[in-house]
């Protein structure tokens, strides 16, 4: 009866690389392979994409499974489906109200799938295919007639291409960001842990013992002063460690005032709805966890504060995708990688990866091209490849008698650091004068102050005064933050 009243909903219009990914599944299948991987950047809108093949294969009858890695997905991908006007959707995923067996398609949990008789379909599309379910693999050696396609943004797990047959790359982060679909970044490293001697299983460093490294005084200080002088209140994903690493930095951000949330594996699904709403309210202001939040999350986030060392460029690509999407009010990302792992893999825009792995069991995988590692720039900090730094222009010069390989320096020029300007030091001091006002406070708070950051006594400046924007209140606090840590160490 409520048909009745049913209005088709507005449909999206593909991107031309929704489309691109489309016509390349297309031509591999008709190149006869069954098996195919398409390789989509975060903010892709695989979604959509998905939408419209399983729209293609209704139209000729056939029945099609969509299986997601994580049941937080399901909710949300089946409001997506009918959003783009596909309604006979079925769900899998324990006592589910939306369970329909008859539906012509079926959203499963992988958890699910591999508890449950799977149902009968011509198609099988598979979110996050890079994480390897074993039902889905084993469905694939059983059923030969079934077609397969994979979405993933980073498809370079070991042996997926024994079982896959073909990858399609219709586009890549940085043609994103060039057509403006994702949001342009600056990296910077704080800090860069020494990873010497850490424990190393199935080719990343072991949970204890990155997190050992991590939870040092000193870095977890880092992460947390840090983002008070320089990460201007953004909206903020952190990734510790380990569970235990992520809730000492949560409680850490919590003892500096910061709103912050903790969300791991157990946390459940209201739970989580409720941390997203707050975070989307701006009430919380970082979310942290190890891995929970690394797959399926569309939240407005512009900045990622990275703890967690790793030797994968797959969980690095997908940590920062996080937050590359474009978000009004913060159209680009900020990067805190307190773990070096920019350094140590690349920035996002310069890991790629055109192939399927066809390693076999035992055997050891191959490593790929090495990617272009980025350099801190000596003047802003800010980590880039190349000569020239792109956010403030500043050029990398070889030292005179040292030799440079393919444009990339051997050895930089010592850091300078930038010379702020006279107007920049004016609206410090006048922004600290005001705060003295505010809590009766002597001008010389404000005077140590401006010293604490510029290094000379505020000469020749007005003594007018101006509210503190964000930027101040981070930076003062961190002092703040800082004093009161070197006297509880007297």
């Amino acid at each position: 009866m409520n048909d009745m009243f049913w209005t088709p909903p507005i449909r999206k219009t593909l991107r031309p690389h929704q489309s691109k990914a489309i016509e390349l599944i297309r031509q591999s299948l008709g190149k006869g392979f069954k098996r195919i991987v398409c390789q989509a950047a975060t903010g892709f809108g695989k979604t959509l994409t998905a939408a419209n093949i399983i729209e293609g294969a209704l139209a000729k009858g056939n029945r099609v499974i969509f299986t997601a890695p994580a049941v937080s997905l399901i909710n949300q991908t089946v409001e997506a489906f009918e959003n783009e006007g596909i309604q006979d959707i079925g769900v899998m995923q324990a006592s589910h109200p939306r369970t329909n067996p008859a539906a012509q398609v079926q959203v499963c949990s992988v958890q699910t799938l591999a508890r449950r008789d799977i149902p009968e379909a011509a198609l099988v599309i598979v979110d996050e295919c890079h994480l390897r379910a074993k039902v889905i693999e084993q469905l694939m050696k059983e059923r030969e007639d079934i077609f397969f396609i994979g979405l993933s943004a980073t498809p370079w797990a070991k042996g997926m291409g024994l079982l896959w047959q073909d990858m399609v790359t219709p586009c890549t982060i940085l043609d994103l960001i060039e057509a403006g679909y994702l949001s342009e970044f600056r990296a910077f490293a704080p800090d860069i842990p020494d990873m010497t001697g850490v424990p190393v299983s199935k080719g990343d460093y072991t949970e204890a013992g990155a997190a050992e490294v991590m939870a040092g005084s000193a870095l977890m200080a880092s992460v947390v002063d840090t983002w008070l002088e320089k990460g201007e209140n953004r909206p903020t994903l952190l990734f510790g460690a380990s569970c235990a690493h992520a809730q000492q930095l949560h409680e850490a951000f919590q003892r500096a005032g910061v709103a912050t949330a903790y969300v791991d594996a157990f946390t459940d699904v209201v739970e989580r709805q409720l941390i997203e709403q707050r975070f989307r309210a701006g009430e919380i202001k970082i979310a942290c966890s190890v891995r929970t939040l690394t797959t399926g999350v569309d939240w407005p986030v512009s900045c990622i504060i990275d703890a967690a060392p790793t030797k994968s460029k797959m969980l690095h690509v997908q940590k920062i995708g996080r937050g590359l999407r474009v978000n009004k009010g913060t159209e680009d990302l900020l990067i805190l990688d307190h773990a070096g792992n920019s350094l140590r893999l690349g920035l996002v825009t310069d890991i790629a990866q055109f192939t399927l792995d066809t390693t076999k069991p035992g055997e050891k995988q191959t490593a790929e091209g090495k990617e272009k590692l980025p350099k801190e720039c000596a003047n802003c900090a800010a980590l880039h490849v190349g000569l020239t730094c792109p956010f403030c222009g500043h050029e990398r010069k070889p030292v005179a008698g040292v030799e440079t390989v393919d444009g990339e320096l051997i050895e930089l020029t010592p850091k300078k650091a930038k010379e702020p300007t006279k107007e920049e030091k004016q609206a410090f001091y006048s922004r600290a004068l005001w705060m003295a006002d505010q809590r009766g406070y002597k001008s010389g708070w404000a005077a140590n102050l401006y010293k604490g950051k510029f290094k000379v006594w505020p000469r020749r400046l007005h003594e007018r005064r101006i509210e503190p924007d964000q930027a101040f209140l981070n930076y003062e606090k961190s002092r703040r933050i800082a004093y009161a840590k070197r006297k509880g160490a007297n």
